[in-house]
């Protein structure tokens, strides 16, 4: 994803970024790697960020919004005087990184794949931004976090689960995404897979459900709830459990990944070895 086991200042396009230093003045366009910037002690740093940037509340209410994660205010963007603009390949448009590489000197663009970019991600930005020490230790408690979740889900059955992204039309994740890698850790493998589409429109057939173990509602990027849950149990009484799961911790890597290690090994853990648990929807 970023990074190199000798230089770990290479962002996914393959460039190399020199150390930034002290006065860098930050704009992160990714929710959660302006979280991450946060933990890592760089708050003081980040002068902008979108909409979509709320963890943690009380650090980013002080740091100016330029807009969505697809269009931002360019003219606000001129006035923040940024150094360095953070961009991820599936959240931001190449049109916006082109928008803001003419505004900003240091454009880095990251494109995490799967939970294990998160070590490569910590680094880069340690070492961009003087953070080295604390992204090392991060690095370390999320790989903590990983054995634990690896451990957990040896003691539970495989699952094939349909996640459930969208709704009109229903939309799912592809096994190339960081949610379904992630689930995997879980021993669940994902359903509705489309090799053209890493987010692909399906069909939520008969078909479909005989086939799944498990249907998950994403609170993000749609906001489904626990209605969602009780409407789709009602109108398939013999179907799978269904059940909600936080769409952050299964969709946002950076620091928050850490805690989604432990939040899926609970979550995984609470079906236990029944086909139908009594929780399915919680």
């Amino acid at each position: 994803m970023t990074g190199t086991a000798g230089d770990p200042a290479v962002d996914w396009l393959g460039v190399r970024h020199a150390p930034a230093g002290p006065d860098a003045r930050i704009v992160s366009l990714v929710p959660s790697i302006t979280e991450l910037l946060i933990d890592l002690g760089l708050g003081a740093q980040l002068v902008g960020r979108t909409h979509y940037c709320i963890h943690p509340a009380e650090a980013v209410q002080r740091i100016p919004s330029l807009g969505g994660t697809k269009k931002i205010s360019i003219p606000k963007l001129r006035l923040l005087h940024a150094t360095h603009a953070i961009l991820n390949v599936d959240e931001n448009t190449v049109e916006m990184a082109a928008a803001v590489r003419a505004e900003v000197p240091h454009l880095i663009v990251t494109h995490p794949l799967g939970p294990d970019d998160n070590p490569p991600l910590y680094r880069l930005m340690g070492a961009l931004f003087g953070r080295e020490r604390e992204a090392a230790a991060l690095a370390s408690a999320y790989e903590a976090a990983r054995d634990r979740l690896v451990e957990a889900a040896a003691g539970l059955p495989a699952r094939r689960v349909l996640y459930l992204i969208w709704r009109e039309p229903w939309m799912t994740v592809s096994r190339d995404t960081y949610i379904s890698r992630l689930l995997a850790l879980a021993n669940w493998s994902t359903l509705g897979h489309d090799p053209a589409q890493r987010y692909p429109e399906i069909d939520l057939s008969d078909a479909l459900l005989r086939e799944t173990d498990l249907v998950l509602f994403s609170t993000e990027p749609y906001a489904f709830t626990k209605a969602d849950v009780a409407a789709f149990r009602a109108a398939h009484p013999a179907g799978p459990p269904a059940a909600l799961i936080d769409g952050e911790y299964a969709s946002w890597y950076g620091s928050r990944a850490v805690k989604a290690m432990d939040y899926l090994a609970g979550f995984a853990a609470g079906f236990g070895d029944s086909p139908r648990p009594a929780n399915a929807q919680k």
